[in-house]
Parts: structure tokens; C-alpha cells; sequence
């Protein structure tokens, strides 16, 4: 045996052939069926056919659903309605058993009574006449027949149509030739049951059933009950005789109260259903008050209160209520006019500073120009002087700007620009620092214009922050600058691979003064007001201004304009998350993994039949994404892409839909 693993057979479970597998050549019909399509696309008709039925079936319902999950009053009187139903109808289904059962008893234990006295009668009858010796037995025959049809007229008399009687001879192959009679035009032979009859005949007692009377006068049937016992007549021979009594005026008698308990009923549920209506109304329309006057108070609308009457706990819940808006109107204004205090005093300090920040920087200034006369330690001082009074002055200055956007001051001047010179423009002004700091900065996407109704400085300022930001924190790695212009909108992401950013750092990394390493010193003297400014810049254009970051990953941030002022964004033409961070490398390698699976798996053929195999296609990227156009503007919160329907992976300028949605991002390379 040897150490390594026998081939595959063409003829082992599993393994496909040439001959079978390959391209143009062998397989069973069904197999080219499916590969036509026929099958696979009768089912995946069959799917949207089902989705577009189901929608179609839910669309009428969803009026009444959105109704009553809102509506509380609605379900309250609804389930009330419905118990109460129950309830109405668990009771009449036991009275009306209850009358039943008691009428028929009543109705039985009197017919029995009847019964047994006719019973009797038709026995003493039999037993006084004599019989006529010496007959024929046709004579005897007819004898017999006329006692019973007189026994018969004579026990029905008694029973003023209260029941009727009916004389059948035990053999009934021709009941009308052996004396066959019945009173009250009753027709025996359909009136009394098979079983009954055999019962009577067999047994010695008397048996009775419950059975439906039938006429021989066109009459209509009617309930009855049916006693029967076996006797014998003048001639001692044996016949069977059967009281029938009808049960019409029980099933009035029934009929009459299953009518009065429906309207009972019926007048019980609809009173229980407007009982149960004004009361949950009493409940529910204060609590429908306090939810409009919240919405109005949420709106602004601090000067709003509910109409409190009576002092029960309704009305204890308004005053409360009042008050609680009292409270928040009154903590509102203070605060409203703290901030406009601070506000103020950050204004006013901030133009107080300049006096005496200038003749300072004029002391400075000459100070550090002498320093060359200077010992080595005061011109050491002279030089961290003037980069203090840098830093100082940067500070005032953001300060004047956070201030001018507190009070609702800031203006926009916009004008048609070209983002590649403000970007040229940044990236120069970030050289020497970038040169410091080893990172080279490489552009992409500026062969073609990226043109925009903005401000020049304010945009400029926005990409100075991400640029010098990311220079310094990307740990000497290449920043990559992406320009791209889609549909309405404009966007630059500046890309840098240092540390940056943990979970949920993205959305406070726009924040005042906010650090992620505290501890890190910040080397170019930053503000910490920088990106705080920069998202206030973009929302006085109507853009985005949002980040992205992986921890040790690199991080991303994108600003997006209109191209129009005042046109409202619908997406981004770059995706906030890049193309290479490690979630799409990820999705990435996984489908190379799967590619060479599939590429693995066609069988080896022999140098003779193998032909040139064709150089397989490069792996499409990843799939492309448009972002989410309900993204808050300047949230700075990481958008979740949606995969694009395109997944053509090709490089090509972004498109936009027929409704004005992005369909692609720019995929454009620059230097």
C-alpha cells in the first residue's frame, strides 16, 4: 500500500467527468434544463408572485391594524365586546338546555302516563270481547281488522289531537291487509321507526323514541314521540300498537325563548360594549390630552397645560402634569439664558483677549527676533514664547468662531469652486509637517473637475483639520486624500492607517475638547475645537461631515456637499467605510477561498484531450455600497452601507438613478 491517497474514478460517487461535467457536452436532459433556467426560473417567478399576492392581501388590512394597535380605547371596548359575546353565549346555550330538558321530561313523563292507560284500556278491551268460533279465516281476518280500527277511533277520541294512535300487525310485508291503522291521518309507515318497531316486536315492555311524524294529507312533519308495545287482540293474536305524540308546541315553547335570550343577549352586549366605551373614555381622552400637550411642549411650545377638573386621580395626574411643565419651562429658560450668558462671555472675553494678545505678540515678536543676543536658556524661553502665543491666538480665534455658530451668526458665502485647488491648496499648507512626520499624501479621484456651490475658506478649513489630523496620527503611514462627485453631491474622504478609532469614538470624536488618549500631547498645538468647528462648517452647508474607524485599523473621514446650496443630500458618492479596512479584506479572501474551492474541484484530464485553458476573470471587488440618505447631517455616526444591486467591481464615475438616488461611488484612481 502506499502512503498516499488512491485517485478518484470517474465511477465514484461524487466525482464528475469531463464527459459529463463539461461545457457544452453530456449531462441528462433535466440537468440541462435546470442549467436553461426552466425550472430555476419557474421558481423564482414562483417567489416574487407570492411576495406580490401576500402584499397585495396585507395592504387593505394595514388601515385597520395601524388602528388598533394604536388605539387603546378601541381594544379595550373590542375585547369587552368579545367576553361579553362569550359570556352571553355560554349562559343561553345552558338555559335553553336547561328548557329543553325540562320540557321534554314533562312532555315524557305525560305521554308515558297516556300511554299506559291506553295500553291498558286496548288490554281489558281484548280481553272482554268474545271471539266468534267456527270462522273462517278470512272471516276471522276481517273480524280482526275492525276490532282494531274500532280500538283505534275509540283511544284516539279521548286525545282531542293531544296524540294518535296507530295498530300494526307484527308481519309487516303488507300492513294494510293485516290491519293496519292509524288515526289523525298519520302515516305508519314512515312515522314509526324500523328500530322501534323491532324493539316492540322482540320485547314484552314498552319502548318509546324520539322520531319525526309524517301525514299522509300533505301535512307537514313534526317532532313527536313514539310509545309502542305488543299486545294481543280479541282473537288472541298478536299486534303492535303505537301512541304518537307530537311535540309542536314544545318546540314553540323553545323556539320562543332561544328569540328572547338573542335579544337579551344581543341588548346585553351592545349596553356592556357602551358601558365599557365611557368609561375607558373618561380614562383615555386626559391621557390623549397629556400626550398632545407633550408633543407640543417637545415642539417648543413651553406656555402649554392640561385642563385639570374635579380631584380625582385623573385630575391629580393633570396637576402633576402642570407642574412637571411649569418645572421644565422655568429649567429651560435658565438654562437658555446661562448658555446665553456663556455664550457672551465667551465673545466677550475672546474680543478682550486681542488687545492685549497684540501688543504681546508685538513684545514677542521683537523678543524673539533678539534672541540671537540671548543666552541659550532666555532664547530657548523666546522661541516657546512665541509658539505659546501661537497656539493662544488659535485658540481665541476658534473661540470667536464657536461663539459667532453658538449665537446663530454665522454666514455663508458660497460660490462655484473647484474642490482639487482647495485640496492642492491643504495638502500644501500640510507639507512641511507631513515631511516631519515621514507621511507621503497621495490624491485620488482629481482628473476630472469636482465642482460645488461652497465656501472656499470654511471648506478649506474643514479639509486643513482631517488633513493635519490625520498626519498626525497616522504614524508615518501614507494618508490618502479621495475626491469624487455623484448625482447632487460632492464628497472628499481623507484616509490615514495610524491607530484610529475604538467603538463609539466616532460619533464623540466631533466633541469640544475632546481627546481619545487623553494623556497623548498634542504636538502641532491644537485647539481641540477643530473638528467641533469643522462639523458646524458642514451643516452651514447643508453636507455631512462623518468618520469611520477600526482600532489599529486607520480611520476615515468623509465630507459630503451638495452641489447646489440649499439642495438636500441623498447619499455620499465615496462610502464611509473604505474599501480596504479589515472587514472588507475579510469578505475579500473569503471569496478567493471560495473561488479556488470551485477552481480545485475540475478533474485533471489527460496532456492529449486537454485543451488551453482560458485565463480565468479577475475576482470582482467587494460590493459596492451607497450610504444610507437618512444619515443625520454632522452626526459623525457610522453609516451602515447597503450592498449595491451593481456589482461590477470596475473603476467608473459615480452615476445617479432616474429618482436621484446614488447607485455607484466614483471609483477613480489619481496620481
Amino acid at each position: 500500500m502506499s502512503g498516499g491517497s488512491a485517485a478518484p474514478k470517474p465511477g465514484d460517487p461524487g466525482v464528475r467527468t469531463g464527459r459529463t461535467a463539461g461545457p457544452g457536452r453530456g449531462g441528462s436532459r433535466f440537468g440541462r434544463l435546470l442549467r436553461g433556467g426552466g425550472l430555476l426560473q419557474d421558481g423564482a417567478r414562483g417567489g416574487p408572485v407570492l411576495r406580490l399576492f401576500a402584499r397585495w392581501v396585507r395592504r387593505p388590512l394595514l388601515p385597520a391594524v395601524r388602528l388598533w394597535r394604536r388605539n387603546i380605547q378601541l381594544r379595550i371596548v373590542a375585547g369587552t365586546l368579545l367576553m361579553s359575546l362569550g359570556v352571553v353565549l355560554l349562559l343561553g346555550l345552558v338555559v335553553i338546555g336547561q328548557v329543553r330538558n325540562g320540557l321534554l321530561e314533562a312532555k315524557e313523563r305525560a305521554a308515558q302516563s297516556q300511554a299506559a292507560g291506553g295500553f291498558s284500556a286496548a288490554q281489558d278491551r281484548a280481553a272482554t270481547t268474545p271471539s266468534a268460533p267456527g270462522q273462517q279465516d278470512g272471516v276471522r281476518t276481517g273480524a280482526s281488522v275492525n276490532w282494531r280500527s274500532t280500538l283505534v277511533e275509540q283511544l284516539a277520541s279521548g286525545g282531542q289531537s293531544a296524540f294518535n294512535v296507530v295498530a300494526l300487525s307484527l308481519d309487516t310485508g303488507d300492513t294494510a291487509s293485516r290491519g293496519a291503522r292509524a288515526s289523525g291521518e298519520v302515516d305508519p309507515t314512515t312515522s314509526i321507526p324500523a328500530d322501534l318497531r323491532h324493539s316492540v316486536a322482540q320485547g314484552t315492555g314498552t319502548f318509546q323514541k324520539f322520531t319525526r311524524i309524517h301525514y299522509t294529507s300533505g301535512k307537514a312533519s313534526e317532532p313527536g314521540l313514539v310509545i309502542g308495545k305488543r299486545l294481543n287482540d280479541a282473537d288472541g293474536d298478536q299486534y303492535e300498537l303505537y301512541y304518537l305524540f307530537p311535540l309542536s308546541q314544545e318546540e314553540d315553547s323553545l323556539t320562543l325563548v332561544k328569540g328572547t335570550l338573542a335579544t337579551a343577549g344581543l341588548f346585553v352586549v351592545v349596553l356592556l360594549g357602551a358601558i365599557a366605551w365611557l368609561m375607558v373614555r373618561q380614562v383615555v381622552t386626559p391621557v390623549r390630552m397629556a400626550a398632545g400637550i407633550a408633543e407640543r411642549l417637545s415642539a417648543g411650545r413651553l406656555q402649554e397645560r392640561m385642563k385639570v377638573t374635579g380631584e380625582d386621580d385623573i385630575a391629580r395626574l393633570g396637576e402633576a402634569f402642570n407642574k412637571m411643565a411649569s418645572n421644565l419651562q422655568l429649567k429651560i429658560q435658565q438654562l437658555e439664558e446661562l448658555s446665553r450668558m456663556q455664550r457672551r462671555f465667551v465673545s466677550d472675553v475672546s474680543h478682550e483677549l486681542r488687545t492685549p494678545l497684540t501688543t504681546v505678540r508685538m513684545a514677542a515678536d521683537v523678543i524673539h527676533e533678539a534672541r540671537a543676543d540671548f543666552d541659550p536658556i532666555t532664547a530657548r524661553s523666546a522661541e516657546l514664547l512665541g509658539d505659546q502665543l501661537d497656539r493662544f491666538e488659535s485658540l481665541l480665534s476658534d473661540l470667536l468662531e464657536i461663539s459667532r455658530f453658538d449665537a446663530g451668526a454665522a454666514a455663508l458665502e458660497a460660490e462655484p469652486i473647484d474642490l482639487r485647488q482647495v485640496v492642492r491648496r491643504v495638502i500644501g499648507g500640510a507639507e512641511p509637517l507631513a515631511e516631519r512626520k515621514g507621511t507621503r499624501i497621495v490624491v485620488l479621484g482629481d482628473q476630472q473637475p469636482v465642482v460645488a456651490e461652497a465656501d472656499a475658506r470654511r471648506v478649506e478649513r474643514v479639509l486643513r483639520n482631517l488633513v493635519v489630523n490625520a498626519v498626525e496620527h497616522g504614524e508615518g503611514r501614507d494618508v490618502v486624500v479621495k475626491l469624487a462627485a455623484a448625482g447632487g453631491a460632492v464628497a472628499v474622504a481623507v484616509r490615514d492607517y495610524g491607530v484610529g478609532l475604538k467603538p463609539g469614538e466616532a460619533t464623540r470624536v466631533f466633541n469640544r475638547f475632546w481627546r481619545a488618549d487623553p494623556a497623548r500631547a498634542r504636538t502641532t498645538g491644537g485647539t481641540g475645537l477643530g473638528l467641533s468647528i469643522a462639523v458646524e462648517d458642514a451643516r452651514l452647508h447643508g453636507g455631512w461631515l462623518q468618520a469611520w474607524g477600526e482600532p489599529g485599523g486607520g480611520s476615515q473621514f468623509r465630507l459630503t456637499l451638495p452641489r447646489t446650496a440649499d439642495e438636500p443630500l441623498r447619499g455620499s458618492p465615496i462610502p464611509l467605510e473604505p474599501e480596504d479596512s479589515r472587514r472588507n479584506r475579510e469578505q475579500t479572501a473569503a471569496g478567493r477561498a471560495q473561488e479556488s474551492g470551485r477552481l480545485t474541484a475540475v478533474p485533471a484530464q489527460s496532456a492529449g484531450d486537454r485543451a488551453a485553458l482560458a485565463v480565468p476573470p479577475r475576482l470582482p471587488a467587494p460590493p459596492r455600497a451607497t450610504v444610507d440618505p437618512t444619515a443625520l447631517p454632522g452626526s459623525g455616526a457610522r453609516v451602515v452601507a447597503r450592498a449595491a444591486t451593481d456589482g461590477d467591481g470596475g473603476a467608473g464615475p459615480a452615476t445617479a438613478g432616474g429618482n436621484g438616488h446614488l447607485e455607484r461611488e466614483d471609483g477613480t484612481r489619481g496620481r
